[in-house]
């Protein structure tokens, strides 16, 4: 197992309708500020092996941790670009996702 260098938090994408989810205290949310955080490689483990249940009930796909930092406010913020689009929703149609309904 790789070095633990930063919290983590579990994301996956939902097959009902494609948008991003994080896993949270109680099952999948979409708010990334719900999400439970993985502060050492145990508990990263564990996230990982609930997300590896999921793919395989169908419930998800493209499940991964990415790394984060903790805010001020608790709230956790990925480290890295791809995550930090994916919590903003679909950058091509700005009629679709979070940005539709006045989130993110």
């Amino acid at each position: 197992m790789a070095a633990f260098k930063h919290p983590q938090i579990l994301l996956a994408s939902s097959l009902a309708d494609g948008e991003v989810l994080f896993l949270g205290a109680a099952g999948w949310e979409r708010d990334h500020a719900k999400a439970r955080v993985a502060r050492d490689a145990g508990e990263a483990s564990a996230l990982e092996a609930f997300g590896k249940a999921e793919i395989a009930a169908n419930r998800v796909v493209d499940v991964y941790l990415a790394d984060v930092e903790i805010g001020a406010d608790g709230v956790p913020t990925p480290l890295h670009y791809r995550e930090k689009m994916r919590i903003k929703g679909p950058s091509v149609r700005l009629d679709l996702g979070k940005q539709a309904s006045g989130g993110a």
